[in-house]
C-alpha cells in the first residue's frame, strides 16, 4: 500500500504548522518571481514578511482563472522555461486556455499524490489499472497514469473512447480498478449490459471518477451496475490535476492533500472566508508547487469542508462532493438550478435512464426550462397513460427540488449523446437569437 502515513493521519496542530511553513515559502517566492502577485500584493499593501499566521491568508488577494487567461500561455511561470519539463492546459472552451508549467519536482508530488489516491481506493501492486480518462493537455489521463506506475499496479492507459475494446480489454487484462468520468462509467456499464457482460464475474474492485459532477444516487447506480465501490476524486488543471482531494472507503468525503493545498470556503458573492461546515465556493492555495504556484485560486466549485478526523484515521479536512460551479449555475426565472438536482431525482425515481438534458430557452419575457429524459426500454414500450403518470409525477419532484416549474420531454432509449470525458447536461438558448 502506497500510504504516506506521516502526514495522512498528522494531528492538525503539526499540520497547521507545516502549512504555515509552506505557506510563506510559496508567498515570498511568488513575490520575487511573478509579477501579477507582486503587484496584487503591493495594491493589498501586503508584504512577505506580514504573514504571521494562517490566518494572515484570508488577506493575500485572490486569483481566478481569468488571471491565467490574462497571462497567457506562461507569464504566471514562478521559474524559468527551462526548468519546466512539462506543460498542461484547461480546454480552453471559453477563449484561451489557461495554461499550467509543472517542474520536475512538481510532477513528482503530483504523481505522489495520485498513488496516495489510488492507494485511498484500495489500490495497491499488481493491480491492473485501466485509466479511461484522455491523455493530452487534459490532465486526467497523464495525471493517473504516472501516480498509478509510483503505486506499482499494471497500467492500461486505453484512454477514452472505443468502448467495445475498453469492454474487451477489461475482461482479458482482468482490469481491477477502472479511472474515468463518471458519466463514461455509466456508458460503459450499458453497454456491457447489452452485449451480455456480467460485471460481478469480473475482478473489478473499484471506479475512482472524477473531472465532472455527481451525485450520491449516481455513486449507488455504478456500485450497482458495475459491481464495485465508486470513489470520488477531485482536482483541478490550475491547481494540479486530479489528487487535490480524494475519497476512503468510508465515503464520507474526499480527504484535502492539506500538506500540499491549504483549503478554505468562501462567500462566493461577498468573497468573506466561511467557518467550517458552511456551504460556499471551494478556494485552493497551492504549497508546495514550484512551476506555477496559486495563492487563493478561486476554483468556482460549491462546496463544504469538515476538519473532523475520519474513521479511516485521516486527519486532512474532508470536503464534500462538489455540488455544482458558480459559472455553470443556471438561473432560471432567479431561481439557481444546479444540472446535479436533476440527476439526483432521476437516479431516485429509477423508471428512466440517467441520461438527461437541459434545454434552457426565452421564447417570450420568461425562462422556459425542458428537461429532455431519455426512457428506459421498458417505459418507452409501455402504455401512454403510464407515461403521463410518469411525467406528472417527475415535473413534481423536480418543482419541489428546483422552486421551478419545468416541462418533461420523454425520449427514446439512447438518443441523448454519449460522452467519453466530460459529458454536456445543458443547452442554453437564451443568448442565441
Amino acid at each position: 500500500m502506497y500510504w504516506d502515513k506521516e502526514h495522512e493521519t498528522m494531528p492538525r496542530e503539526e499540520l497547521s504548522a507545516l502549512q504555515l511553513q509552506r505557506l510563506k515559502s510559496t508567498v515570498d517566492r511568488v513575490y520575487r518571481a511573478v509579477p501579477f502577485y507582486r503587484q496584487k500584493f503591493l495594491e493589498k499593501g501586503f508584504e512577505p514578511g506580514d504573514l504571521k499566521s494562517l490566518d494572515d491568508l484570508q488577506h493575500l488577494p485572490f486569483t481566478t482563472k481569468q488571471d491565467l487567461r490574462d497571462h497567457y500561455p506562461f507569464g504566471m511561470f514562478a521559474v524559468p522555461l527551462e526548468e519546466i519539463v512539462r506543460v498542461h492546459a484547461s480546454s480552453g472552451t471559453t477563449g484561451k486556455p489557461s495554461v499550467v508549467g509543472y517542474t520536475r519536482n512538481d510532477l513528482a508530488n503530483w504523481a505522489g499524490l495520485i498513488a496516495r489516491s489510488l492507494a485511498m481506493a484500495g489500490g495497491a501492486r499488481g493491480d491492473v489499472i485501466q485509466n479511461a480518462y484522455g491523455y493530452g493537455l487534459f490532465t486526467g489521463g497523464l495525471g493517473l497514469h504516472y501516480g498509478a506506475e509510483l503505486l506499482g499496479a499494471v497500467v492500461v492507459p486505453v484512454s477514452g473512447g472505443n468502448t467495445d475494446r475498453q469492454l474487451m480489454l477489461m475482461q482479458d487484462f482482468g482490469t481491477t480498478m477502472l479511472t474515468c468520468t463518471p458519466s463514461y462509467a455509466l456508458f460503459l456499464a450499458e453497454e456491457g449490459e447489452a452485449a451480455g457482460l456480467d460485471f460481478k464475474k469480473l475482478p473489478l474492485k473499484a471506479g475512482v471518477f472524477g473531472a465532472e459532477f455527481w451525485t450520491e444516487n449516481m455513486r449507488r447506480e455504478l456500485e450497482a451496475r458495475l459491481d464495485i465501490m465508486a470513489l470520488d476524486i477531485y482536482g483541478l488543471s490550475e491547481v494540479m490535476g486530479p489528487g487535490v482531494s480524494m475519497e476512503c472507503p468510508a465515503q464520507k468525503g474526499a480527504h484535502v492533500a492539506e500538506d500540499h493545498f491549504i483549503p478554505e470556503i468562501i462567500d462566493p458573492d461577498t468573497g468573506e472566508p466561511l467557518p467550517y461546515g458552511s456551504r460556499g465556493e471551494l478556494v485552493l492555495t497551492t504549497i508546495t508547487k514550484e512551476g506555477i504556484p496559486l495563492i487563493r485560486y478561486r476554483t468556482r466549485d460549491i462546496s463544504v469542508l469538515h476538519p473532523e478526523e475520519c474513521s479511516c484515521g485521516r486527519t486532512h479536512a474532508r470536503m464534500e462532493r462538489v455540488a455544482g460551479r458558480t459559472d455553470d449555475m443556471l438561473i432560471i426565472r432567479g431561481v439557481n438550478v444546479f444540472p446535479s438536482q436533476v440527476e439526483s431525482v432521476l437516479l431516485e425515481f429509477g423508471e428512466t435512464e440517467p441520461h438527461y438534458l437541459l434545454v434552457v430557452d426565452r421564447k417570450t419575457e420568461l425562462d422556459d426550462l425542458e428537461v429532455r429524459v431519455e426512457l428506459s426500454e421498458r417505459m418507452f414500450s409501455d402504455r401512454v397513460r403510464e407515461l403521463e403518470d410518469l411525467e406528472t409525477r417527475l415535473r413534481q419532484k423536480l418543482l419541489s427540488v428546483l422552486n421551478v416549474n419545468a416541462r418533461i420531454k420523454f425520449v427514446e432509449p439512447r438518443t441523448i449523446p454519449r460522452s467519453e470525458g466530460k459529458a454536456m447536461r445543458v443547452m442554453d438558448r437564451r443568448d442565441i437569437k
